[in-house]
């Protein structure tokens, strides 16, 4: 017999042993039946004795009392789903994007305890603040419910000077002309097109190649330590990896005079372009929208929408502190954006070539491939 029934059996008899009434022994304090205890052992044996077990007495936790001294532990709390409004600067960052956000949303369960944010923040670098917190529904998934994303692209406005200028002349201003010149060719970008030659990852026939672009448009520039800079917005309901940095990156080339506007339309097409990849130290995840979220929810009562209205003060004062000042530092020291403009003179935009259009198949890659998930570096 095994040790487990072996102890077993001996506490079935020890029950009915004490159940019989018997002799008192003297010198023993009272027992039930009036019998002698056993004893009660460890299982180590007795290598000393005749092979047999030796148990050595042992005492039994008291039984707690329902309704006495002794309370019923505390019952744990219920996790809810929630979600969280991140901010971060993307140079100390790495994930989600590998670029900096004002406002990105992840979901997920916790148990909501008091001050839950700044005890959050606290384990957190300054560089990464949880800025805003909404309980949502139990199914909810932040990345499945998004509708779209709105994205923004900084950069020093000497990108727009004409090519035969210094390539960081700093003294450039953009004018009115220049400015409305980049927001025409911006806007063409709006509606469903053929991106497939804005990414490395889809080919020309593949339906996914088909991306829907709400707006885009660069607003009115502004100096930061004595350099222009200005902020390209572009909202869209998903994009592929590095499809905003090429977009970005084909407009400057276009305002620049290395390329045609013709070039424009001929990259929805079927054929092979070269567009170039603008630098990823200006890209920003602005916003996340949940349109269809809010009109489900958003007014039932029971849920708030997500709208972020009462955390833009300080997205914008995260943007100001954290963000824009390590984009401003980052290409004063590293000159990402002049170092890109000098290769613009080697890409080909007026080569042709079919290429992978008779096939439609992707390029293969295991690192890259985030549907929805927007531009990566």
């Amino acid at each position: 017999m095994g040790f487990p029934r072996l102890w077993a059996a001996l506490l079935r008899a020890w029950g009915r042993w004490t159940a019989r009434p018997g002799p008192r022994v003297p010198g023993l304090p009272p027992m039930a039946g009036n019998k002698v205890p056993p004893v009660l052992a460890s299982h180590q044996p007795d290598r000393k004795g005749r092979g047999g077990w030796v148990w050595e007495e042992k005492e039994h936790p008291a039984k707690r009392v329902k309704g006495g001294e002794d309370e019923e532990p505390p019952r744990k709390l219920p996790k809810r789903k929630i979600v969280l409004l991140m901010a971060y600067s993307g140079k100390g960052y790495h994930g989600m994007q590998g670029v900096s956000a004002a406002g990105q949303v992840v979901s997920l369960k916790v148990w909501l305890i008091d001050d839950i944010l700044d005890k959050i923040n606290s384990h957190l670098p300054s560089h990464i603040r949880i800025l805003g917190l909404k309980r949502v529904t139990g199914g909810f998934n932040s990345k499945n419910k998004c509708d779209a994303r709105t994205y923004c692209y900084m950069l020093p406005t000497f990108a727009f000077a004409h090519k035969d200028r210094d390539v960081q002349d700093e003294s450039y201003r953009l004018s009115a002309e220049t400015l409305q010149q980049v927001n025409r060719l911006l806007a063409c970008y709006k509606g469903t097109h053929n991106f497939h030659n804005f990414t490395s990852q889809k080919g020309p026939r593949e339906p996914s190649a088909r991306r829907y672009i709400l707006e885009m448009y660069c607003e009115e520039p502004f100096v930061r330590e004595g350099l222009e800079f200005a902020v390209i917005k572009v909202k869209g309901q998903s994009f592929m990896m590095h499809q905003i940095r090429k977009m970005v990156g084909l407009v400057v080339a276009i305002v620049k005079g290395y390329a045609p506007e013709s070039v424009l339309e001929r990259s929805w097409g079927e054929e092979k372009v070269d567009v170039p990849k603008a630098p990823g130290l200006g890209l920003v995840l602005e916003r996340v929208h949940f349109e269809k979220y809010n009109q489900r929810f958003g007014g039932d009562g029971l849920h708030e929408p997500l709208d972020w209205t009462q955390e833009e003060g300080k997205v914008t004062a995260f943007k100001e502190q954290y963000i824009y000042p390590t984009i401003v530092s980052t290409e004063r020291d590293e000159r990402s954006m002049a170092q890109w403009l000098n290769t613009l003179p080697i890409h080909n935009f007026s080569g042709t070539a079919l290429g992978a259009a008779d096939t439609g198949a992707k390029v293969p890659t295991s690192l890259e491939g985030s549907e929805g998930d927007g531009d990566t570096d």
